[in-house]
């Protein structure tokens, strides 16, 4: 195994080594702050972040505002807050070494006035901004306004391309490191194009070259790409360490640290992880924002696959072999669907999915009576996490804040079970909790059950962690 020598950034040399920020409540700046301590980057997520009382108690996220708009600056005030205080905790725990970051999701709910009320909040104190989930074309701008290095999170050359001759070739000194994030291998939120299959996963190597090129183009010669995405042992990565083609080379651990003494997750979750099997993580369409995204096959997954599974094209009047009619809701609203579909329809409301639900695309999903409550609950409840919503059909755009369509009930509230999953986890039910809420993770969480490093039950702290992914196991 090559040794793995330091890397250079914003100024400062430390492993390159770099904690993935992992959504609400999952890196946190306890497991940055670590990350940090042992000398590589730690990430703490800025996407609603807990807070804490004077008691050290987290202060829980709840909404009062009457209106989506309402309860969507409720959320920036939460998220800023939580932003703070994980940042003042990261830096404590590093004690001035390694660097810590923040990353935040550029179509999250009011992105920009969160990543600019953290920063004011902490000045001096965030090393380093990355941003990701779109194209974050101002992401450069702020950057420049704090003086902080800015890592944009791309899944391809031509990504970047586009950033760089719109915005970042106006602050390119402070460009301090790109994020590949592989569409296929990364847990969370990925950046499959319209013409990239899901099924068919591309190999990194020619794909991070093609960034780099483009990056040379542009004088970026020793700009560091950061590889994120099925970066499990750096033994599998050698011919990229020190390799002239690629230039400097940095990597991201997401999955990982999830396993260890200071991540926050429940003791569910863990225990989760180190029972998955090969194949266990899916790919899916399900998320709110339209992006494919990468999670555990669990209950809450398969309840999602299932409701689109359920579901046939309908039509307001008799056309074609849409001839049969069907009565939607309480009233029975007539519509069309064809015989073969009406037959489906009674063999699904025989096994209890008796309520159609309407979706943008003109077509009906049948769910029980309780899933048809909650999702409407759901919807009703939005509190404007992100940018648009699928979901609830929210939009933070003025002056409708709608975005122009039905609410898709295949989809799913993603602030509501991502909270769930990462506060609820370690009660009596925790199983549970787990079993029935959005559990992201990388395509590689299944080798924590293969792993020896992890044998009985082992957990390391992330300073152990470190230790072994330095030696290439």
């Amino acid at each position: 195994m090559k040794s793995i020598n330091a890397i250079r950034f914003g100024g400062q040399d430390v492993l390159p080594l770099i904690e993935g920020g992992k959504g609400v409540s999952v890196s946190t700046g306890v497991s940055a702050g670590h990350w940090a301590a042992a000398g590589g980057i730690g990430t703490v997520s800025a996407v609603n972040a807990d807070s804490y009382d004077e008691d050290g108690n987290r202060v829980p996220q709840i909404y009062h505002g009457r209106t989506r708009r309402d309860r969507q600056q409720e959320l920036i005030r939460y998220a800023i807050d939580g932003g703070i205080t994980q940042v003042k905790i990261a830096r404590e725990i590093s004690g001035g070494k390694g660097r810590v970051h923040v990353n935040i999701l550029w179509e999250m709910g009011g992105a920009e006035e969160i990543i600019h009320g953290i920063l004011e909040g902490v000045p001096g104190l965030v090393q380093g901004v990355t941003c990701g989930a779109g194209m974050p074309y101002r992401l450069s701008e702020i950057a420049t306004q704090f003086a902080v290095p800015y890592y944009p999170i791309v899944s391809s050359g031509r990504a970047f391309n586009a950033l760089w001759r719109r915005a970042y070739s106006k602050a390119p000194e402070l460009l301090g490191g790109v994020v590949y994030e592989d569409p296929w291998r990364a847990g969370g939120h990925n950046g499959l194009s319209n013409s990239e299959n899901p099924l068919l996963p591309e190999d990194p190597y020619p794909r991070v070259l093609e960034l780099r090129n483009v990056m040379r183009k542009y004088g970026l010669d020793e700009t560091p790409i950061i590889m994120a995405g099925g970066v499990w042992s750096l033994g599998e990565w050698e011919d990229w360490i020190d390799n002239p083609e690629l230039g400097p080379i940095a990597f991201q651990f997401g999955t990982r640290p999830l396993l260890t003494q200071e991540s926050p997750i429940p003791d569910a979750w863990k225990r989760r992880l180190r029972n998955l099997k090969q194949g266990d993580v899916y790919l899916n369409r399900f998320s709110p924002t339209g992006f494919y995204s990468s999670a555990v096959n669990n209950s809450f997954m398969q309840d999602l696959r299932g409701r689109s599974e359920r579901q046939v094209a309908y039509s307001m009047e008799p056309i074609g072999e849409h001839n049969t009619t069907y009565g939607v809701g309480v009233r029975k609203r007539e519509v069309f669907v064809t015989a073969a579909d009406r037959w489906h329809i009674s063999e699904w409301e025989a096994a209890g999915f008796t309520e159609a639900l309407r979706t943008p695309d003109t077509t009906l999903v049948f769910v029980t009576p309780e899933s048809a409550k909650q999702i409407v609950d759901d919807q009703a409840a939005c509190m404007g996490c992100l940018s648009e919503c699928r979901f609830s059909n929210w939009s933070q755009r003025a002056p409708t804040y709608s975005n122009g369509q039905k609410a898709d009930p295949r989809s799913f509230c993603i602030q509501k079970t991502l909270q769930s999953i990462a506060h609820d986890g370690n009660g009596p039910n925790g199983d549970e909790v787990v079993d029935h809420n959005l559990m992201f993770g990388g395509t590689n969480a299944w080798r924590f059950g293969t792993d020896p490093f992890y044998a009985n039950g082992f957990t390391p702290t992330v300073g152990q962690l470190v230790e072994r992914i330095l030696t290439g196991q």
